[in-house]
C-alpha cells in the first residue's frame, strides 16, 4: 500500500490537471522522487512536463541601422513599413496628411495627429523616431511629439539631448506621470527606438479596477519598469493632468503633431493577452 497510494494520488492529480503524464509521475513516485506542479490559470502541469503546450514558432525581426529600418517579427501587425500611410487616418478620421518619403513619415505642422485604423489594447509596440537634425527651440518646443497608446496614454517624444525641461515631460516620460529611469537620448537627427509593453486598464462602470502598466525600452535601455499609471497623461494645465476615464477595450495608436517635423519609421505591434 505504501508504494501504491502515492501513485494513485499522483494519477488523480494528473487527471485533474488534464495532462497525459501518468507514466512519468507514477515512475517518479515509485522511485520516491519529489514531484511538483505549476499552476497556470486553470491548468496544472507537472514540472518539466513534455506534454505541456509549447509556444508557437515565429521568425524574429531584424534590427535597424541608422540608414536602414529593420523588419518586424512574423507575428506582428506592421503599421508603417515606410511606403505609405494606408493604415492611418487623420485625427478627425480623414486621410492622413503627414509627409511620406525615404522610408519615413514626418509630422506636418498644424495637420493634426495621425491614428491607426485598427484598434488595440494590451500590446507590445515598436516605434522608431528622429527629432529634427536642425535644432530650434528649447524645452517642450524642441522636437516634440508623442506616442499615444489606446489614443490616450502618452509616451513623450522630445529632443532631450542637452535640453532641459520638466523631467516628467522629457523624452520617454509617461507624460506628467513617470520620469524615465535614465536619459537615453541620441543626438538630434539620429534614429531612436521605443519598445513599449502596455497592459491596458480595466474598468467596471466608471471605476478603474485595474490600472494600466507600462514597461518602456528607449534605444534598448529600460527606462520605465512596469510602472502602474495612477491616472491619465492628458495635459490639463501647467501643473495638472487628466484622471482615468472609462474607455473602450481597444483604441487606436496615435502619433502627435506638436508643431515639430518629427519623423517616424518601422512601426509594428503585437497584441497581448490582458
Amino acid at each position: 500500500m505504501r508504494t501504491v497510494l502515492p501513485s494513485v494520488t499522483v494519477c488523480l492529480l494528473v487527471i485533474m490537471a488534464g495532462c497525459a503524464t501518468q507514466p512519468e509521475a507514477q515512475q517518479a513516485a515509485q522511485k520516491g522522487e519529489k514531484i511538483q506542479y505549476v499552476q497556470v490559470g486553470t491548468d496544472r502541469w507537472l514540472i518539466h512536463d513534455v506534454n505541456r503546450p509549447a509556444p508557437s514558432v515565429i521568425t524574429p525581426g531584424t534590427a535597424s541601422t541608422e540608414t536602414q529600418a529593420g523588419t518586424a517579427p512574423s507575428d506582428a501587425v506592421v503599421l508603417f513599413d515606410g511606403t505609405d500611410v494606408s493604415k492611418w487616418t487623420s485625427g478627425k478620421g480623414g486621410p492622413a496628411k503627414w509627409i511620406v518619403r525615404d522610408g519615413y513619415m514626418e509630422a506636418v505642422k498644424d495637420s493634426g495627429p495621425v491614428k491607426t485604423k485598427q484598434t488595440f489594447g494590451s500590446c507590445q509596440l515598436h516605434v522608431e523616431f528622429a527629432t529634427p537634425s536642425r535644432v530650434t527651440g528649447s524645452s517642450q518646443g524642441r522636437g516634440n511629439s508623442g506616442v499615444f497608446l489606446m489614443d490616450t496614454y502618452e509616451v513623450q517624444v522630445l529632443d532631450s539631448y542637452d535640453n532641459k525641461t520638466y523631467p516628467d515631460g522629457q523624452c520617454a516620460a509617461l507624460y506628467g506621470q513617470a520620469v524615465p529611469l535614465v536619459n537615453a537620448c541620441r543626438k538630434p537627427g539620429e534614429w531612436q527606438s521605443y519598445d513599449v509593453i502596455l497592459h491596458r486598464p480595466i474598468f467596471k462602470g466608471k471605476k478603474v479596477v485595474r490600472k494600466a502598466t507600462f514597461t518602456v525600452f528607449h534605444n534598448g535601455v529600460l527606462v520605465q519598469d512596469h510602472v502602474e499609471l495612477q491616472g491619465g497623461t492628458g495635459w490639463k494645465g501647467p501643473h495638472a493632468i487628466s484622471d482615468y476615464e472609462p474607455h473602450a477595450d481597444k483604441l487606436p495608436i496615435q502619433l502627435q503633431d506638436h508643431g515639430n517635423p518629427v519623423r517616424f519609421r518601422n512601426i509594428w505591434i503585437r497584441e497581448l493577452a490582458d
